[in-house]
């Protein structure tokens, strides 16, 4: 079985558009959560996953941009972009969000549990090996996919054996792929990175394809028609700044 997994794609359809074509084929789409905030097409973006997702776990995001929980605590570029979001989402989109899952979710493949920040708390960073030690520990399962960072990699275990996952993927202007097996007995933590806002300095979007039989994680960055997602949020009238860290990456 191969699984597309994304997460935070954070209302940017251009982005999203490439990494759909860019992963065929695949068996099945398992979406981490923050699907909206920050980007100018929430409708579209949400209406695909309404149409293509056998799993969505909701992000903070998502349960911002549809009443479910307050943006007092977002900083007011991020406060700015979910107001505007809960303003032009459709009732029917408005709705989706609302029911959709706080995680963990386990989908159908055995083994595997799906979350956007932590299978402990879904508003938690996992950003290094401290953060990761007590999710990994924790765990219901061997495989554990998260978002929420908008960082590609991960975290692995091997008895007392402890090591982050970089990838590989750094020629930044082409479609680029990184394979990494995964040992019987192992523990991991895969973040597939952001589809639609990416932080680690490399602007093209990102995914993971997991192949359940090759017992395998691909890491995937794919460009996309950044001049068209930027046109879209300064369209909207939302902050500047959204536009500019598209391209930066950051």
């Amino acid at each position: 079985m191969r699984a597309l997994v994304i997460s935070d794609i954070h209302g940017n359809l251009e982005a999203l558009n490439a990494v759909l074509a860019a992963a065929e084929p695949y068996d099945a789409l398992w979406n981490l959560g923050d699907v909206v905030g920050y980007g100018g097409s929430p409708n579209g973006v949400v209406d695909l996953m309404r149409a293509k997702a056998q799993v969505n776990v909701r992000g903070n995001h998502d349960r911002v941009c549809c009443g479910l929980t307050s943006a007092v605590g977002f900083n007011p570029v991020a406060r700015a972009a979910a107001e505007w979001t809960k303003k032009e989402l459709t009732e029917e989109n408005l709705a989706w969000l609302k029911a959709m899952p706080q995680g963990p979710v386990v989908p159908e493949e055995p083994g595997v549990t799906c979350v956007h920040g932590s299978p402990l708390n879904e508003d938690q960073y996992i950003l290094n090996m401290r953060d990761a030690w007590a999710p990994l520990q924790q765990a219901a399962t061997a495989l554990t996919f998260f978002g929420h960072t908008h960082l590609q990699g991960g975290f692995s275990q091997k008895g007392h054996e402890w090591h982050e996952v970089k990838t590989q993927c750094r020629t930044k202007n082409v479609a680029e792929s990184w394979k990494m097996a995964i040992p019987e007995g192992t523990r991991h933590l895969i973040n597939p990175g952001s589809v639609g806002q990416p932080r680690d300095c490399d602007w093209r979007a990102a995914f993971v394809i997991y192949d359940s039989e090759a017992r395998e994680i691909v890491y995937h960055r794919v460009p996309y028609d950044l001049t068209a997602a930027q046109g879209r949020i300064l369209m909207a009238g939302l902050p500047e700044r959204l536009a500019a860290r598209l391209r930066e990456g950051r």
